[in-house]
């Protein structure tokens, strides 16, 4: 009977101290470390600097631009952005608003946010990944907002270039 008490006693003190070693996540840190990393990752874009950009990207991120054809892996993105980094400027996304989100255990993250562009407010979004002590973008989106108001009009003129990628697309 003792050899099962101590037992139970031991694994109990086990259980409450492997409970009470586990990494708490505290949101408002990590909430600001990837506001900076996002921020950064916009500021590089608009000052080309190449590896600053894409060293915030996971070696397998996917990048989806606003053309239904943009769909890269890393390696791909950064190929066709170069000679954009080569020039000095690629482009200059300035966030306007920002929402994260994160799961229970605290190592996935997911935004939103609203931009300020060359092709006016567009939206962003993400999942972020902790690798270690970093967080890295593993699948980013930028898409061009319609207005509700103008929707109808903005229609016919996706039309144009889109019906044939639908079409491509259905086969």
């Amino acid at each position: 009977m003792k050899k099962i008490f101590l037992l139970c006693s031991a694994l109990s003190i086990m259980v409450t101290v492997y409970v009470s070693n586990k990494a708490v996540v505290n949101i408002t840190k990590e909430t600001a470390t990837i506001n900076t990393l996002l921020n950064n990752w916009h500021v590089a874009a608009a000052k080309a600097d190449y590896n600053a950009y894409f060293n915030k990207i996971a070696a397998d991120g996917r990048y989806l631009g606003t053309d239904a054809g943009e769909n890269w892996g890393k390696e791909a993105f950064a190929t066709f952005s170069k000679p954009y980094f080569d020039k000095g400027k690629a482009w200059d996304f300035k966030p306007l608003e920002r929402h994260i989100y994160f799961s229970k255990d605290g190592k996935t993250a997911w935004f939103d946010e609203l931009l300020d562009t060359w092709m006016k407010v567009c939206r962003g979004s993400g999942v972020l990944e902790k690798e270690g002590k970093e967080w890295k973008i593993k699948h980013y989106v930028l898409s061009m907002t319609v207005p509700n108001e103008i929707s109808k009009e903005v229609i016919p003129l996706k039309a144009k270039y889109e019906d044939a990628v639908i079409e491509k697309l259905k086969k």
